[in-house]
């Protein structure tokens, strides 16, 4: 007779969950518990068997682990629904084929698709939820369906490893209630997708509760659910794929999991952020600058309805004046509006292309180092530079550094070869204690305490060995400069006997050595080191070399055609590596999917060492790095200063940005006027996948005979290289893997001579442009009117530091330098007055170029103004008439304006009050000697430029006209500014004397003309300052002149008074004598 508890009862109910049993497909009932038949369904049996107590929930006996075709554990079954067969679970192991896996990869649970009616069967087919949505009630009469809502969970494919986790609380609830339960963080073992089968219940007595907590409270039915919702998700794994959901960082995650987790989170995230000034500091600025320009409205008004009759030439030229003060100041305010700062994060973009034992995946960046003269640039600078590039935290065989000596010296090479025979114990050192910086002179150089964040006990033995040996390297490059003071009558001679060939700078062939390379030697633990290029690009006398601009197309060509890096870090020869993190830094943005398809380059600022603290010719310019490219950075980009700068290697091709799909499309250029049109189209945009590279290693007929267009139309605008050319289609140097490096070299001597950019369109509209002073600005006005954006990236630690020069000349002729190349281009066909309007050049980036061309025409107002507190005194008028009180709300209000102005643009800018002062006190002094001189030497280059250009001149000519270019610049500047000087200083004498003689009733405006002219001087005190400590004296000539000037000045105004009104007096024949 069977037992009560064998009883069949159909359509029984779990008693944990509530889910329908079913049936076996022989009919039996699934039977949990041999002892009381007490209903439980597979899924809640698994779960007590993984992770409960393993025992029965009525009668607390402990579970029998099927392992045969008996009860619950079935070698197959069907579903219920659909007939589908899947393979059972058999013990603890997965008993599967590959075919099964394909065939239920479907079952996958996604946050995305939980609520779509198209993942409602598999998620129904692969765990009992959700059944009203696949089956009709009618099949199952009598049952309550009990559908079991989760929240979407987000799911992570990888590798062939589920993990899980569940709430905090309800870990703790469950740890607490059930101490033997093995709760690791919700790491479960991984099985395949399978149905819950539905069985035939038989009915049984309930025994005692548990004396741990009931099975039917809403607490158990909550941890049953969670662990559902485990067993689904992990069930749902694909061939190859790993399943890993987001866990509480309050679950007992093992370490490693942890980690993982951890690492795979940080990769998710940006390389890096862009933070924007905060409104507490920037919108109180923007209000003041706004009302500003209403206090300027209010001024001018003011200062037209009030003319000063008596000196109306006077009152008008000094409005002139401040409308020009005005206009400038505005276009210098505008670019300000709305700055930034960037934060990076190397550590992820390490984690992301540089995990340990994997290939390295960073990009590779070439340098370019640019030096002309080793006794204007020591070579020892040189060296201390080229050795900070070669100690970078970078990848060894992902850097390359290319030293172009554009003055051809066997100074500078014998330099080098030193440098690297030093590079060997210099860079392993370096990183073997992660200092900083790692140009040995800086270094060593240091008054800081370098033992107090060591802890490595050989570090101070080792330090003190390698300041040794870097003093014997010093003293050897020493030994070369002293040993190449005097040049030998037949030339230099190299080691090998035969004649160097670069004795004559201006006419020599091109020359390039391999010193450094990989494959050749290593340092001194054995490890590879960057490879070191020395270029000197061919010269001829009937060739203008377009100087630095020149060298570095030259630089351009080589390296493509040797190593082709992505990226190229332009730097000059007395521009040290401050951050060996610098090169991380700089690709945080250029290997970001998110900005490296509009990024042209990343540009750093320029700090300088050797400054004293007053810095009284503003040598940091931190008002321009710190103030003006951070307000362009949230424009479209801050200027290309020249050095310190990142360039993507496309954009100096002249590719435009991809801005949308059809871009990947073949796009080589339009034959014809339209080529490179300004504002229009631009240089070639050029995609082509990896099987079209089989053309390139054909011959030049060949492929000619092919496809005659692009490679035709490719040569116009890069040159007659085809090796050059297969480097500019690919990505990197697979083009050069079946060449051998004879041959690359004598590619890369073809692409250095003189002639090769005839009739292409280097310097125009590739490369970087020629035809100014400052081809910097130029570069970058015309990559950015492509549609290209600028990164300005400011580090904590500097990037980069060079040596400042602080002398007066020195200060004076940079300025002139930079003035002249403003005024060239102003006066070109590239003046962003006009320049590709109809282009993709913003409106505010187009203002800052305009005020970055046009300030050098600032001098002349300027000195009108700075003279005219002196006329004032002089003549005894004034430039306003009568101060009312309207005038004295308006002369306030702009003065309070400007000085808020400038408060609040150093508080959010960090900028201290010194800096800013400096800053404008070089302004008048530029203003007054550099700037003036550009706009009178500008013009006269420009309209001359062509006959000069074509001017063979011998060595010896040219050194001598540099000499006496330098001597006539120096004395120029000085005039101008010494003149205004003794002019205020004679007039403040007039000024107090008359004013003695006429008594005490003008002091009143004698004081607003004394405290002008006192402006000005005080203005001009570095000036001066510099001219009196000046070592070689101020030259005869120019005190002669300045006097002169100064007298004739106050001669003749004392004599004509052009700008006061004449009286003529009554006329007698019509009034009569009594009139």
């Amino acid at each position: 007779m069977e037992k009560p508890i064998r009883k069949k009862i159909h359509d029984q109910f779990c008693e944990v969950c509530r889910s329908w049993l079913g049936s076996h497909q022989d009919g039996r009932p699934p039977l949990a518990c041999n002892e009381c038949g007490y209903p439980v369904c597979r899924t809640c049996y698994e779960f007590m068997w993984k992770v409960g107590n393993q025992s029965c929930p009525k009668c607390s006996n402990t579970y029998k682990r099927h392992t045969d075709n008996s009860n619950l554990n079935l070698t197959k079954w069907k579903s219920s629904i659909g007939g589908t067969e899947f393979p059972a679970i058999v013990s603890d192991e997965l008993q599967c084929t590959a075919d099964s896996w394909e065939h239920n990869s479907k079952h996958i649970v996604d946050s995305s698709n939980l609520e779509s009616p198209a993942s409602s069967k598999d998620l129904y087919t692969a765990a009992n939820y959700r059944w009203e949505q696949e089956n009709d009630a009618s099949h199952y009469p009598n049952k309550t369906i009990v559908p079991l809502d989760f929240p979407p969970r987000r799911i992570i494919w990888k590798g062939l490893k589920a993990y899980t986790g569940l709430p905090s609380h309800f870990i703790k609830r469950c740890t607490f209630s059930y101490p033997s339960f093995d709760i690791r963080g919700g790491r479960i073992d991984y099985f395949l997708p399978s149905p819950v089968p539905f069985y035939s219940a038989i009915e049984k007595e309930y025994p005692r509760e548990s004396v741990l907590m009931s099975f039917n409270t809403a607490f158990w039915r909550e941890r049953l659910q969670q662990w559902k919702l485990s067993q689904q998700t992990m069930s749902c794994t694909t061939r190859g794929h790993e399943t890993l959901l987001k866990v509480n960082d309050s679950s007992p995650l093992l370490e490693v999991e942890r980690d993982q987790l951890e690492r795979d989170e940080e990769l998710r995230q940006p390389l890096s952020r862009k933070v924007s000034i905060p409104s507490s500091k920037i919108n109180p600025y923007r209000v003041v600058m706004i009302f500003q320009i209403v206090a300027l409205a209010f001024f001018f008004r003011y200062r037209l309805v009030n003319p000063v009759h008596n000196a109306y030439g006077l009152w008008l030229t000094s409005i002139i004046c401040e409308s020009w003060f005005a206009l400038s100041w505005i276009l210098n305010q505008l670019p300000k509006w709305q700055p930034i700062t960037r934060i990076t994060y190397p550590e992820r973009l390490c984690l992301r292309y540089n995990q340990p034992g994997k290939p390295c995946q960073l990009a590779c960046i070439d340098v370019f180092v640019t030096t002309v003269d080793p006794l204007k640039e020591p070579p020892l600078v040189t060296s201390n530079t080229v050795l900070s590039i070669l100690a970078v935290d970078y990848p060894a065989e992902s850097v390359t550094c290319y030293v172009s000596d554009d003055g051809a010296s066997l100074l500078t090479f014998e330099a080098l070869t030193l440098t690297c025979q030093f590079a060997r114990k210099w860079v392993p050192f370096c990183k073997k204690f992660n200092i900083e910086p790692r140009a040995p002179e800086f270094y060593f150089s240091q008054k800081v305490d370098y033992l107090k964040y060591n802890i490595c006990p050989t570090f101070a033995k080792e330090r003190r060995t390698m300041k040794r040996q870097y003093e014997e390297f010093k003293i050897e490059i020493n030994f070369l400069v002293a040993k190449f003071q005097n040049v030998p009558c037949d030339g230099w001679i190299m080691r090998d006997g035969s004649p160097w060939p670069g004795n004559n700078t201006q006419n020599h062939p091109g020359m390039i050595q391999i010193l450094l390379g990989h494959g050749g030697p290593l340092d001194n633990e054995g490890k590879e080191l960057p490879q070191l290029v020395y270029v000197s690009r061919e010269k001829h006398p009937g060739y203008y070399h377009n100087r630095m601009a020149g060298a570095l197309n030259s630089l351009v060509r080589v390296s493509a055609i040797l190593t082709n890096g992505m990226y190229i870090l332009n730097l000059n020869c007395n521009h040290y590596v401050n951050n060996s993190k610098a090169f991380l830094e700089a690709m945080c943005f250029m290997m970001d999917p998110n900005i490296a398809k509009k990024a042209c380059y990343v540009q750093f600022p320029q700090r300088f060492d050797g400054i004293d603290t007053s810095d009284q010719y503003a040598s940091h310019n931190t008002i321009f790095y710190d103030i003006n490219l951070k307000g362009l950075d949230g424009i479209q980009g801050p200027f290309y200063v020249g050095t310190g700068c990142f360039f993507n290697r496309k954009a100096l091709y002249g590719y435009d940005p991809p801005l949308e799909p059809k871009c990947c499309r073949f796009s080589w250029g339009r034959p014809g006027k339209k080529d490179f049109a300004d504002g229009c189209v631009y240089a070639p945009t050029i995609h082509l996948e990896s099987n079209d590279l089989g053309i390139y290693n054909m011959e030049p007929s060949s492929r000619e005979m092919e496809n005659p267009s692009p490679l035709l139309s490719l040569k116009k605008y890069f040159g007659q290289s085809p090796t050059l050319i297969a480097s500019i289609i690919v990505k990197d140097d697979r083009f050069s893997t079946s060449a051998t490096r004879e041959d690359l070299l004598k590619e890369a001597i073809h692409v250095i001579s003189c002639d090769y950019e005839e009739n292409t369109a280097w310097g125009r509209e590739i490369g970087w442009m020629y035809g100014s002073l400052a081809s910097d600005i130029l570069t970058g006005l015309k990559m950015h009117a492509r549609g290209w954006r600028s990164i300005y990236c400011m580090p904590f630690l500097p990037a980069f530091k060079a040596i400042m020069p602080i002398s007066l000349s020195d200060r004076l002729n940079q300025l002139l330098q930079w003035a002249i190349g403003s005024v060239e281009i102003l006066l070109s066909r590239h003046c962003p007055v006009w320049y590709a309007y109809g282009g993709k050049l913003r409106l505010f980036e187009r203002i800052a170029y305009i005020n970055a061309t046009i300030y050098p025409i600032t001098s002349i107002p300027l000195v009108i103004y700075c003279t005219l507190p002196a006329v004032c005194l002089i003549t005894g008028k004034f430039i306003v008439p009568q101060i009312g009180d309207i005038g004295s709300i308006s002369l306030t209000l702009l003065f309070f304006s400007i000085i808020a102005t400038g408060f609040l643009e150093m508080r959010w800018s960090s900028v201290g009050t010194q800096e800013w002062w400096r800053s404008q006190q070089l302004w008048v002094i530029g203003g007054l000697s550099s700037h003036l001189f550009a706009i009178i030497y500008g013009p006269m280059k420009i309209l001359m430029g062509k006959k000069t250009n074509l001017t063979v001149l011998t060595e010896k000519s040219v050194e001598n006209d540099l000499r006496e270019l330098c001597t006539f610049r120096w004395t120029s500047l000085l005039i101008s500014p010494t003149t205004i000087i003794l002019i205020n200083l004679c007039a403040m004498v007039s000024g107090i004397s008359s004013a003695i003689n006429s008594g005490y009733g003008s002091w009143g405006l004698l004081f607003a003309k004394l405290f002008l002219s006192s402006l000005v001087i005080i203005h001009l005190y570095p000036f001066l300052k510099g001219l009196v400590v000046r070592q070689h004296r101020m030259p005869t000539v120019v005190i002669v002149w300045s006097l002169l000037l100064a007298a004739i000045f106050s001669l003749l105004w004392v004599r004509m008074n052009p700008f006061v009104t004449r009286f003529t007096g009554p006329n007698f024949q019509e009034c009569g004598i009594y009139c």
